[in-house]
């Protein structure tokens, strides 16, 4: 079995002081990482890997354990543990950047689809977000977005029409919404505030993102402004939770004041 022989032609250090669970770990990852253990593989079981290198099966179970913890690998009751498909490690949150960009970093082949682009009038969230009057025309643009072919996000946009109206000859299927934007001073956006939290999945998730009613989605909304602080807009996306994680770095004020 081509699965097997990867760890059976590797060893575990036993004389180093790296923990052995740490070490399989390892081990485990690299068969992932080259392709030796593809999405959904079965890998062995605790007691193979307890007979390959010699060592306990609480050992095991602790490497096992921590890579589902990690996303690595998943279990199915009475069948085994699997290769996860990996998520999508979204870092746009501490960047401005388009979906093609974001994407195009992770070694993906970006698609979008446009599921509806026109004129409406405000409701009372959108109008605070954009500091507009209720009832005011605004740009409607609702995205859903794939990833290899693969849906992950849905996002509802909505800009204010007398200063966005020229993005209605655009399209978005195509052309970047950022990229479209930066066509006018007063419409380019280059400062954008998020707040995200988890909730569960819809109806309308379950039909556009292919996912089972009741799972996590990370829920951002978004409010980009211009060189003026004038918010030029407001979105509402759904990611998918099972396909993406969200990379935050932060930086401790420095103390030393001198």
């Amino acid at each position: 079995m081509m699965e097997n022989n990867f760890f059976q032609n590797r060893i575990l250090d036993k004389s180093v002081p790296i923990p052995l669970y740490f070490q399989l770990k390892e081990l485990i990852i690299e068969a992932i990482k080259s392709g030796e253990y593809k999405n959904g593989s079965l890998i062995p079981t605790e007691k193979e890997f307890s007979e390959i290198y010699q060592i306990s099966r609480t050992t095991v179970r602790q490497a096992v354990t921590e890579l589902v913890q990690e996303g690595w690998l998943y279990r199915v009751k009475s069948k085994g543990t699997f290769v996860s498909t990996p998520k999508i490690n979204q870092d746009f949150i501490q960047r401005l950047e388009t979906y093609q960009e974001q994407m195009e970093r992770s070694g993906m082949t970006p698609e979008t689809e446009v599921l509806a682009l026109e004129v409406m009038e405000a409701s009372g969230t959108v109008a605070k977000a954009l500091q507009l009057e209720e009832g005011q025309k605004v740009i409607y643009l609702h995205r859903r977005r794939f990833a290899d072919g693969e849906p992950i996000l849905t996002a509802e946009t909505y800009l204010p029409y007398e200063l966005c109206k020229f993005v209605l000859d655009h399209d978005f299927e195509k052309e970047s919404l950022y990229e479209t934007l930066r066509q006018s001073v007063e419409a380019e956006v280059l400062c954008v505030h998020r707040r995200v939290e988890a909730v569960e999945a819809t109806a309308k998730d379950v039909q556009y993102l292919d996912m089972k009613l009741g799972k996590p989605i990370q829920l951002f909304h978004s409010v980009g402004s211009n060189a003026y602080g004038r918010p030029i807009e407001y979105s509402v996306a759904r990611y998918r939770g099972d396909r993406n994680s969200f990379e935050v770095t932060v930086l401790a004020e420095s103390k030393n004041r001198g």
